[in-house]
């Protein structure tokens, strides 16, 4: 038996990165779908893709995870159509660096609206459903920044820390309905977003990191993966880094 046969799991931000890797990795596993992206046609591409390669199904949702009529519908598709769910990982979110003194209430805003505000909504709409089982597993995807901050990063770094504080406090009110809160702190990761760094601060990384390679979306999909089985079910409040030793 596949380890997640069966168990339906939302993902938002899954159309590239860290979540098309969990997507495919929690597919390849036996795991039933739902997608979240705000690019219909590349989610659409990922939907068709993963249920010819996997026979699992999957259910395509595109829309801004702040909208939360929309978050609402999809929510109330899942239900529709899957039943029920087992697990979701709030991936989705956006980095807008700026230094002090540059930052204004429209960048503090969009910043939080998605990786805060989206993540406590999303939390909230699938503790609802997870307590009519009494089982379930939330995974908050924060960062190494949240944990330690970072020069030029002060909205960011603000946005992770309250994803840990979330987590923090849904894992206490939660845990007696059996539902786990995790985070994941993912470091300096082999994405869109780091390959977009000049060269010379990518070796600056790359010599923060203790292991000496920069981590890979499997990496991150791997304690993901780990934290949606069964294997997990007594792990519950914890934010768990995946930086390879990373030093900021």
């Amino acid at each position: 038996m596949k380890l997640l046969e069966n168990k339906n799991i939302f993902i938002t931000g899954a159309t590239k990165g860290i979540g098309r890797e969990m997507a495919l990795k929690f597919a390849e596993n036996g795991a039933n779908l739902i997608i979240n992206g705000k690019n219909e046609e590349e989610l659409l591409k990922l939907k068709v893709f993963i249920e010819k390669t996997y026979n699992v199904k999957v259910i395509a949702v595109p829309y801004n995870v702040v909208d939360i009529a929309k978050t609402k519908e999809a929510f109330d598709i899942l239900r529709r159509e899957l039943g029920g769910l087992d697990c979701i990982v709030n991936n989705a979110g956006i980095l807008n660096d700026r230094l002090l003194g540059m930052i204004d209430v429209q960048n503090v805003d969009e910043v939080f609206n998605v990786n805060l505000k989206a993540t406590i909504m999303h939390l909230q709409f699938a503790s609802r459903l997870m307590k009519r089982k009494k089982n379930g597993s939330i995974i908050n995807i924060s960062s190494i920044i949240g944990t330690n901050g970072n020069e030029g990063q002060v909205v960011y770094s603000a946005s992770k820390a309250g994803v840990i504080g979330v987590t923090k406090s849904a894992s206490k009110e939660l845990a007696k309905y059996n539902i786990r809160v995790n985070a994941i702190c993912p470091g300096f990761i082999d994405t869109d977003m780091a390959r977009s760094i000049s060269e010379e601060k990518y070796k600056e990384r790359i010599n923060n990191i203790k292991m000496k390679r920069i981590g890979t979306p499997e990496d991150v999909a791997n304690v993901a993966m780990f934290l949606c089985s069964d294997l997990s079910s007594y792990v519950t409040g914890q934010v768990i880094g995946v930086d390879g030793g990373m030093i900021i």
